[in-house]
C-alpha cells in the first residue's frame, strides 16, 4: 500500500484548517486515513503547526511520501533534517549524539530567527500604535484650538452686545 502524508481540510468556508494525516494514496483528500499526526492552521501569522514529531519521523522512515505542502511543513519543523541525520548515523558518518547535537543547534538557530521576527513584528506594531496616537493627539489639538477660537469669538460677540447695553444704562440714569 502506497501511503501519503497529506493535508485533510476542515474549518469553515473562507477559514481553512487542516489536519496532517497518513492516508492511502488512493483515498480522497478528506476521506479515510490511517493516522492523524498533527494540525496546520494557515490563518495565523506565522502559520501554526502542531505536529507529533516522532510519528511523522516514523512514517517518513517507513516510506510514506509527503505532498509538497506537507514536505515544506515537515522541513520547517525539522522532521526532514532529523531523517537526513538518522540516515547519516545508519551509514556510519557520525554517531547518534553528534546527530542530536547538530539537530539541537539547528533548532536553537531557528528559534532565534523566529524570536527576531516576533520582536520585529512587536516593535513595528508598537511604532504604528505610537504614530497613530501622535496623529490623534495632533487632530485633538487642532479641534481644541478651533473650539477655543469659537468660544473666544462667541465671548467677543457677547461682549459687543453687552457694551451698547451697558452704555445705554448709564445714559438713562
Amino acid at each position: 500500500m502506497a501511503t501519503k502524508i497529506r493535508l485533510q481540510r476542515g474549518g469553515r468556508k473562507g477559514y481553512a484548517f487542516y489536519s496532517i494525516v497518513i492516508a492511502d494514496a488512493r483515498a480522497p483528500r478528506d476521506g479515510r486515513f490511517t493516522e492523524k499526526i498533527g494540525t496546520y492552521n494557515p490563518n495565523t501569522n506565522p502559520a501554526t503547526v502542531d505536529l507529533n514529531f516522532d510519528r511523522a519521523l516514523y512514517w517518513l522512515e517507513v516510506g510514506a511520501q509527503p505532498t509538497d505542502t506537507v514536505r515544506n511543513i515537515l522541513s520547517r519543523e525539522g522532521v526532514m533534517l532529523m531523517k537526513h541525520l538518522r540516515g547519516g548515523v545508519r551509514k556510519g558518518a557520525f554517531d547518534e549524539a553528534a546527530a542530536q547535537r547538530k539537530f539541537d543547534a539547528w533548532k536553537a538557530d531557528k528559534q532565534r530567527g523566529l524570536d527576531k521576527v516576533r520582536e520585529a513584528d512587536a516593535k513595528a506594531k508598537k511604532d504604528a500604535e505610537a504614530k497613530a496616537l501622535d496623529a490623534e493627539k495632533k487632530v485633538n489639538e487642532a479641534i481644541a484650538q478651533k473650539v477655543a477660537e469659537k468660544k473666544a469669538a462667541a465671548a467677543a460677540a457677547a461682549a459687543e452686545q453687552e457694551a451698547p447695553a451697558a452704555e445705554e444704562a448709564p445714559a438713562e440714569a
